[in-house]
This record gives structure tokens, C-alpha cells and sequence, in this order.
């Protein structure tokens, strides 16, 4: 048995992936390591959205290299929902059959007066449930509709269940930042691997 089939038998195979997207609409390339120090190379186009996947990856020790070319003469709808996709398939690809995560993550996040918490399931089922009323329908010319847009692609293509409340805040910069950090936190969390669950998937049917 060779060095890399011994330690994917161990699972603790390197947890990385690539993947490249091109569309009509957005050329979107993604590489991620699960298993990571935080380092991010980024560039959507968007400054603001640059800085929330800069969370994702300093918090949740993810090194992510994303760069996208979107149609930001339009919007930046088509950009940031393309991003949360193909993350999402990076994700998919990196975990591989899961086996030895923790599986489950949660995370409290304060920033100032907001609060957020994030729970997330690595379950194999697409499921997003979020609730952020934020107080201004623009952050640095980042609209804030889009946050659902970028989740709800994540999952679909992730098979997350996510659960994110903002429970307080005034400020939006604050609201979005304690989402994304507590995001990451979260991931960290479910993506641990667990010594006592080596080599097992972490699910009665046998199966994620």
C-alpha cells in the first residue's frame, strides 16, 4: 500500500480540491485545503465580498484561492451566487465520503453590538434556513440580498444544512462579518476530525 492509500485508509488523506466554472455568465476557479492555515487569494470584483471569504478562510483555518470574472456591469447577483456554487462543489469534492469529521459545527460570533450563530450539518442534504434582518440594503456596494444568494448556493452544492441567525446588531458591516465568521467557525468545527471516529462515517445508515 502506498503512502497517500495509507493515509486516505486512515483518513487523514490531504482534503483538497479545484474546481473551475465557466458559464455565460461568470468564469469562477476555486481551490481550497481543508486542512489549511487561513491563507486566501482572492478576487470576485467586489471588495466587500473579497472580505467576507477572507473570514471564511482566516477563521475556519481553510486556505481558499478563489477568482472570479463575473458580469459586474449587470450586478453582482450572477458573481457572488456563482462563487457560493462552486465553493460549495470544492467543499463536496475536499470532504470526500466524510469519514472521521466531527460532522456537526456550531459558532457564536460578536462583533461590537451585533451577535450572530451559525449551526451547520454536513448531512448530505441540502437544506439552508437563514434570518438576517439587516438594517441597510447596502455594505460598501455589496448588496446584502445577495448573503442568501451566496448560502443557499454553498448548500445546494456543499449538501449542507445550514442554519444562521443574526439574533442582534445595528450596524450591517457588523451583522454580515459576525455571519461569515461564525460561518467559519462552524465549518472548523464539523470539519475536525475526530480520533475516536477514524475511518467511520458519522451517521446510523452507514452513509452521508
Amino acid at each position: 500500500m502506498t503512502a497517500p492509500e495509507q493515509a486516505a485508509a486512515a483518513g487523514c488523506a490531504d482534503r483538497v480540491a479545484e474546481v473551475t466554472r465557466h458559464t455565460a455568465e461568470t468564469q469562477i476557479t476555486v481551490r481550497i485545503n481543508l486542512d489549511g492555515t487561513g491563507q486566501a487569494k482572492l478576487h470576485t470584483g467586489i471588495g466587500f465580498f473579497d472580505h467576507m471569504l477572507d473570514q471564511i478562510a482566516r477563521h475556519g483555518l481553510i486556505d481558499l484561492d478563489i477568482h472570479a470574472v463575473g458580469d459586474l456591469h449587470i450586478d453582482g447577483h450572477h458573481t457572488v451566487e456563482d462563487v457560493g456554487i462552486t465553493l460549495g462543489q470544492a467543499f463536496a469534492k475536499a470532504v470526500g465520503d466524510k469519514k472521521g469529521i466531527r460532522r456537526y459545527g456550531h459558532a457564536y460570533v460578536p462583533l461590537d453590538e451585533a451577535l450572530s450563530r451559525v449551526v451547520v450539518d454536513f448531512s448530505g442534504r441540502p437544506g439552508l434556513t437563514m434570518h438576517v434582518p439587516f438594517t441597510s440594503g447596502s455594505i460598501g456596494g455589496f448588496d446584502t440580498q445577495l448573503t442568501f444568494e451566496f448560502f443557499q448556493g454553498f448548500v445546494n452544492h456543499a449538501g449542507v444544512t445550514l442554519h444562521i441567525d443574526n439574533l442582534r446588531g445595528v450596524n450591517a458591516h457588523h451583522q454580515c462579518e459576525t455571519v461569515f465568521k461564525a460561518f467559519a467557525r462552524a465549518l472548523r468545527a464539523a470539519l475536525e476530525r475526530d480520533p475516536r471516529m477514524a475511518g467511520v462515517i458519522p451517521s446510523t445508515k452507514g452513509s452521508l
